[in-house]
């Protein structure tokens, strides 16, 4: 007797009760637990992510293929992520949210080719990556071949590097192999509930007998204050959700666009604030924060990597609704000197900048690199040069704002005339030296004070002589080193015309493979 035919509606019936099973991952009880931290679930974070009713899943229906170790027609929802395709504010991006109440997140052999495919999907159609991470790490019952997955997502991560934004957001544990992905991307928002480490606590406990929690080795702040890794810390999921949108805002969808610009009142006023930020002396403080502020449109400033190497502020506003990318040094820290974090932060920020059209404003503070033993056994030579390297490569329109000091090799690594900046500013406290009076003058008149009557006083002379010689913009003006001396009130008008005027900039290049960044 032939089977009952069944009819669309009953099969209707069942795919959308497959469905809904599917989506509900690994029960009511793991989401249950997933979400009682305050955590959000994988599909409810793409949720809040994208535009309402605008994600398309692919891969909704993927099983793996794995026999052994239990795993034999073990229903596996999703393969435990969520891939696909939406809007964020009306532009395409694709996504994937690993989704940790299905095996811990865990990445298996088909959870990796989902991804990277997802990954492929948007290199192909020139948009943003977005990765959610929430994952144990490697799926240990597939072995290799969970092992060949990441592999795959790495080689995907680097096709996309430069080519279209990547950005990463770890909600949850990120352990092994997992956390070279999230490295690889652009930018790398922690949430306080996340953790990424190679090795765990009881491994590091093992294999050399120290002991640490989980958060002190691999908590946001960790990598906010020491390794770097994390670009934002979030407060929650909602929270680096929001600061993921923020981001996307500034960014280009890929690197043959421009980043949109938003409608903006076209107000340049003077601003009198700038001629009161600064203080004339050198050698006090202020926070370069507020210069960019006062620049910016409506005071909207996104700053990346805010807790690491404080020294130097990077980060990304709008000048007439055109995003622009800010280096500045901080004279609250190390009074702005360069050191190897800085530089290196510095250096691939503008990096990141020049790939995907974004010009770049630099303003600068800067007494030197930071002296030292450990800086110079720590290599502060070839981290240094990567910001001479950055700059020098970067084809973007390039400013210059001189503050206040500017001196030595640091002058020349904060992106100066020498290195093609295309506009150079200053502001009457400029100084442009190859170091301060003060030791200037030891160096070159110390035959003179040391015969002197009195030294003091003839100390005293000779420092104001250097200074009134180099230490003023206006003597780099007449070099040509500087291309305007303006007034501080009038620095977001100056920039606004370089920019309109800079914005359809072509540079040419010797052809070649590529340079090589110092290491």
């Amino acid at each position: 007797m032939s089977a009952e035919v069944k009819t669309m509606e009953q099969l209707v019936a069942e795919l959308r009760a497959r469905r809904e099973q599917l989506k509900a991952g690994g029960g009511a009880d793991r989401l249950a637990k997933q979400t009682k931290d305050g955590k959000r679930t994988a599909r409810e974070r793409v949720d809040d992510l994208v535009d309402p009713d605008s994600f398309e899943e692919i891969g909704l229906f993927a099983r793996h293929r794995q026999t052994e170790f239990g795993m034999l027609g073990k229903e596996v929802p999703a393969d435990g992520v969520v891939t696909g395709a939406a809007t964020v504010d009306g532009r395409l991006v694709h996504l994937a949210s690993q989704d940790f109440t299905v095996l811990g997140g865990s990445a298996g052999e088909v959870h990796s080719l989902k991804v990277a495919e997802a990954m492929e999907l948007s290199l192909h159609t020139g948009t943003p990556f977005v990765f959610i991470n929430d994952s144990g790490g490697a799926r240990v019952q597939e072995g290799i071949d969970s092992l060949s997955g990441y592999g795959k997502v790495f080689f995907t991560n680097v096709s996309l590097s430069g080519a279209v934004p990547q950005i990463s957001l770890i909600c949850g544990p990120c352990a092994g192999g997992a956390a070279y992905s999230p490295a690889l991307t652009d930018f790398v928002i922690m949430t306080r509930k996340a953790q990424m480490f190679i090795t765990g606590p009881q491994v590091i406990k093992q294999v050399t007998g120290e002991q640490i929690t989980a958060e002190a080795l691999g908590g946001a702040e960790t990598h906010m204050a020491h390794s770097g890794v994390a670009h934002f810390i979030a407060e929650d999921d909602q929270d680096a959700v929001h600061t993921c949108r923020r981001l996307l805002s500034f960014l280009p969808s890929n690197n043959l666009e421009d980043a949109p610009r938003i409608e903006n009142d076209g107000d340049v006023d003077p601003n009198p604030e700038l001629n009161t930020i600064v203080p004339v002396e050198p050698k006090r403080g202020y926070d370069v924060r507020d210069v960019i502020a006062a620049v910016v449109d409506q005071g909207d400033f996104l700053e990346v990597q805010s807790g690491y190497a404080m020294n130097m502020v990077v980060g990304f506003g709008r000048i007439l609704g055109r995003s622009v990318g800010f280096v500045a040094n901080q004279p609250q820290v190390l009074s702005g000197a360069i050191d190897i974090n800085a530089a290196t932060k510095a250096s691939r920020f503008i990096r990141f900048c020049n790939a995907f059209n974004i010009p770049l404003v630099t303003f600068v503070d800067v007494p030197g690199f930071l002296p030292g033993v450990q800086q110079e056994y720590g290599g502060i030579i070839r981290h240094g040069a990567k910001m001479l390297f950055a700059y020098s490569a970067t084809t973007v329109p390039k400013i210059q704002v001189i503050l206040r000091k500017s001196y030595g090799g640091a002058h020349l690594a904060m992106g100066s005339k020498d290195l093609g900046a295309d506009r150079v500013f200053a502001w009457p406290t400029a100084e442009v030296a190859v170091m301060g009076a003060e030791g200037a003058v030891e160096i070159v008149f110390r035959k003179e004070v040391e015969t002197a009557t009195d030294k003091a006083a003839k100390r005293a002379e000779l420092i104001q002589e250097y200074k009134s010689t180099f230490s003023t913009p206006y003597a780099a003006a007449g070099r040509r080193l500087v291309d305007d001396v303006i007034e501080p009130a009038d620095t977001r008008k100056h920039l606004a015309q370089a920019l309109e005027y800079l914005h359809a900039k072509r540079e040419q290049r010797p052809p070649k493979k590529h340079g090589l960044i110092p290491l």
